[in-house]
């Protein structure tokens, strides 16, 4: 999603920067056939000036950093992220996953990426895709058994590429709703469930019949449970649909300590106010108080990943912002440490 293009003049002078060298990315220490790799560097980044961000009690910054590319990598637009047992897997609106690892000091805060390494999405025909109305990958999960979910807009689809570390060249496609997004407002977000299974298989048919595979939002209104075959309205879409100034959903995955999801909504007004909002959504579909809001002057920017993993009694987040390959907007990595007890404040 390219929202922000219209006013990238504007924000490239609100945007902050921190003032520390960018260092650059170790090598990964295994490399998978069919995986490039890829060379960025890193650049720690904070909150930004105060009364930018606000977080609520309960919720505290776990570090930052912008990951730094140049102008041909193929790492730019990073859509959404999710983690795995090695490390994250990416994707690109341009058509590429990406995987790499979290760096950690000893305090468990973020402080860089390692072992970026990249390759092509392919088509049902298992040649890799090239028009980009193939390849705007905007959405990820991984399901039950390991495998990677992206979903696409333009050409609105989900699709199992099965695991990260064997993927298909010939990817199967799943269930969406039965809905008519428009060609740039798709299916955002999406996560796999508490109790799911997205292989296609009988057994997966089977667990189908009492729970759903993967929830969908769709950046400009509703959310879905899919199933094997099917997918079944939770929110309906609204009438109108929401615009750029509303909070829409750009990122979800499912709050590994409850039975509910974490959000991930960007809102944007002419001429560069910029808002990123985190928050759970209940199995209804009803969401949660602020957990985290992100605006000027503090650190912002298009933020559409988002990434939940239990951690120390409580769960640990990660945004994604998508650089649009602009020079006027940062890939930028954030981590934040959301105790069990964490309400969100009223607003």
């Amino acid at each position: 999603m390219t929202v922000l293009r219209r006013s990238l003049a504007v924000l490239a002078l609100l945007v902050l920067s921190a003032c520390a060298s960018v260092s650059a990315s170790p090598q990964a220490p295994t490399h998978l056939p069919g995986w490039t790799a890829a060379a960025a560097g890193t650049r720690p980044v904070g909150l930004g000036l105060p009364f930018g961000a606000r977080l609520d009690h309960g919720v505290r910054f776990a570090g930052g950093v912008q990951i730094v590319l140049d102008e041909t990598s193929p790492l730019h637009s990073l859509s959404d992220l999710k983690l795995t047992e090695d490390g994250f897997v990416s994707v690109t609106d341009a058509g590429d996953l990406v995987r790499g690892r979290l760096v950690l000091n000893a305090r468990g805060r973020l402080t860089g990426v390692s072992g970026l390494q990249y390759r092509r999405l392919t088509l049902m025909s298992g040649q890799p895709i090239v028009e980009k109305v193939d390849g705007d990958a905007e959405g990820l999960a991984i399901s039950g058994e390991g495998d990677v979910l992206v979903s696409f807009e333009r050409d609105h689809r989900i699709w199992n590429y099965g695991p990260e570390t064997a993927l298909r060249a010939a990817p199967t496609a799943l269930a969406r709703p039965d809905f008519p997004f428009t060609n740039n407002d798709g299916m955002e977000g999406i996560s796999a469930t508490h109790d799911f299974r997205c292989d296609g298989s009988d057994a997966a048919r089977r667990v189908s019949t009492v729970a759903a595979c993967l929830r969908v939002a769709g950046e400009s209104g509703g959310v879905w449970d899919c199933y094997t075959g099917h997918c079944t309205v939770v929110t309906a879409p609204p009438a109108t649909p929401l615009t750029d100034a509303d909070f829409r959903i750009t990122g979800m995955d499912r709050d590994p300590t409850g039975s509910g999801y974490f959000v991930l909504q960007r809102s944007f007004s002419e001429p560069a106010d910029v808002r990123a909002h985190i928050r759970r959504m209940a199995p209804d579909g009803s969401f949660g108080p602020v957990l985290v809001e992100l605006k000027f002057p503090g650190t912002t920017d298009n933020f559409e990943g988002l990434a939940a993993v239990a951690r120390d009694g409580g769960t640990r987040l990660y945004i994604l912002s998508d650089d649009n390959t602009s020079k006027k907007q940062r890939t930028l990595l954030l981590a934040f440490d959301v105790r069990q007890q964490a309400v969100g404040s009223k607003q």
